[in-house]
């Protein structure tokens, strides 16, 4: 079910972090992959194929409020931003960020990120 958000790389991973393995380790959960659109960035612990979809969890940051929660595959490839709006004569999609190595969340350089957990 590769993608351009889900690689085959990313697959492998989720197999050893499927949903709910990683519930209460907080900072020590390990994100697996990290997708992102302008300033908001979706931190992926766990994830796994759901029917035609494939479904993840994960830390978003970057919006109204950091939270956990839940999104698939479908609909974070369905967003998209009109660049027009920020003189862009494009229109921006999500997209994964590549150079990105599975780490424990607790060691990713993201403030929001950071304060969330600590107050978690």
């Amino acid at each position: 079910m590769e993608s351009r958000l889900l690689t085959a790389a990313m697959i492998e991973a989720l197999k050893q972090y499927p949903l709910y393995s990683q519930d209460d380790k907080r900072g020590d959960a390990v994100c697996v992959a990290v997708l992102g659109i302008g300033n908001i960035r979706w931190y992926i612990i766990e994830g796994e194929q759901q029917g035609d979809d494939f479904t993840f969890f994960g830390i978003v940051t970057g919006m109204y409020q950091t939270e956990y929660g839940y999104f698939s595959l479908r609909e974070m490839e369905n967003i998209e931003v009109d660049g027009s709006r920020y003189g862009l004569p494009v229109k921006l999609h999500i997209e994964a960020i590549e150079d990105f190595k599975p780490c424990k969340l607790k060691e990713i350089k993201d403030k929001e990120l950071q304060d969330f957990l600590a107050n978690f």
